[in-house]
């Protein structure tokens, strides 16, 4: 093995490790990983220049200004007051329509904020209704997920994905087309969330004693997450209609427009989030102060490893170990082992992660197979963000661990048939709708 794939290797294999023990956050975890990488030769300057540069950096960080200029304009502010009125309303039912408007709106926002600022919503509604919010906040993680699945730029993965098979030299994707596999997947996962999770979630005292406590948050979990403190977002903001309504028409333009091809996303979302400055909707300084860089760190120091293994040949060496593993196997059956192993990663590392290390992957096999790449892309977008079975898989599953009280086998419990279910769901939209 020549010394870079060693080198890339024994970088990778630490990465892991420190990911895993989670002492360290993230985002320093992959940045001290790129550095290495670099001072050994591994990568190059401008290697890492392109990965801080990449479409889905770009992308990802222009939506959360414009996500922030729609919560400075108190547009959120008064749907989550309409919200409230509605569940007092309707009591529990109330609350599961809340969580799929919720969950509606992360399919064309980055689940991480929509969550950072529904979770304490979820809460105190839950416990002004006189329900248990540990009911609910399971369940909003996981609708946020399953929504943001249903189009590339509901959640970053995706984004990433899309990133590292372009750099394979694969076509893009468009914005609503991984929507026919990401749509039932959120409607099987919602459904068993509404029947069956409160009775899974029910029956338990938390550890503070009475049912539906809040836990104080852990900062170091929070940290790791790449999100901050929940309670931090809880300001209120007064309604400005005029900079709510600019700020909503400039983000459904920017969709709008990268929708019919005219631009990508990357492109009109970074085109939106500079118009709102300019039109003052924003402020620069604001607009710098709703980036989240952590989450936009760790992408792009998890890119530059990716950079790593595809320059030194070891995706190359992976993807044929899988491809002689499934020798024999026909597509489908080398998709599904393909699924299952991501999803397995997924619930142990971030799925960002996952998703720069497996998409090379992905693409090889396909490619060995004499098959189309497209179906085992989607595959491996949903499967990334599958993340159920543990509290540390997906960003969001950390805030409301923390926020509801919960123990580690609450998400075993709840997230593991949904695991199971999901990746059923996935597989028979892709072979329906992504032939190979």
């Amino acid at each position: 093995m020549p010394i870079d794939q060693i080198l890339t290797l024994l970088v990778l294999a630490a990465v892991v490790a420190a990911l895993i023990w989670d002492k360290v956050r993230a985002d320093v975890v992959a940045l001290s990983g790129a550095a290495v990488l670099l001072m050994t030769g591994v990568v190059r300057p401008v290697d890492v220049q392109g990965a801080f540069a990449s479409p889905a950096i770009i992308a990802l960080a222009s939506l959360f200004v414009i996500a922030y200029a729609l919560e400075l304009s108190g547009l959120l502010d008064r749907a989550i007051a309409s919200a409230v009125a509605m569940c007092r309303r309707l009591g529990a039912a109330g609350m599961w329509l809340l969580l799929a408007m919720i969950g509606g709106v992360s399919c064309v926002l980055n689940s991480t904020p929509i969550v950072v600022l529904g979770a304490p919503v979820i809460r105190d509604v839950a416990t002004a209704l006189r329900l248990p919010p540990r009911r609910y906040l399971i369940p909003l993680s996981y609708v946020t997920i399953l929504t943001g699945c249903c189009t590339l730029i509901g959640t970053s993965t995706n984004l990433l994905v899309d990133d590292m098979a372009s750099v394979a030299g694969q076509p893009r994707f468009g914005i609503f087309e991984v929507t026919p596999v990401g749509l039932p997947m959120a409607l099987v996962g919602g459904l068993y969330l509404f029947l069956v999770s409160g009775r899974l979630l029910d029956g338990r005292q938390d550890a503070g004693g009475r049912d539906g406590d809040a836990q104080p948050v852990d900062r170091s979990h929070i940290n790791s997450a790449q999100v901050g403190d929940a309670e931090l977002f809880a300001e209120p903001r007064p309604l400005q209609p005029a900079k709510a309504a600019i700020a909503l028409a400039t983000f459904a333009g920017a969709v709008a427009l990268a929708t019919a091809g005219v631009a990508p996303i990357a492109a009109t979302a970074f085109s939106g989030a500079v118009l709102l400055i300019l039109l003052r909707v924003i402020s620069a300084d604001e607009a710098y102060g709703g980036l989240r860089p952590q989450i936009l760190i760790l992408i792009a120091g998890m890119v530059v490893i990716g950079i790593a293994m595809e320059e030194s040949g070891l995706a190359a060496q992976a993807s044929r170990l899988l491809i002689s593993s499934v020798h024999g196997f026909t597509p489908m059956i080398a998709l599904t082992i393909l699924y299952v192993l991501t999803m397995i990663l997924t619930e142990l590392l971030s799925n960002a992660t996952v998703a720069v290390l497996v998409t090379p992957v992905a693409v090889a096999l396909a490619e060995s197979l004499g098959v189309s790449p497209r179906p085992f892309l989607v595959a491996v977008m949903m499967s990334a963000s599958a993340a159920f079975a543990t509290p540390f898989g997906y960003q969001t599953n950390v805030i409301v661990y923390q926020m509801g009280g919960y123990r580690y086998m609450d998400f075993v419990r709840v997230g593991l048939p949904l695991n199971i279910i999901t990746c059923v769901a996935a597989l028979a939209a892709i072979r329906a709708f992504f032939p190979f």
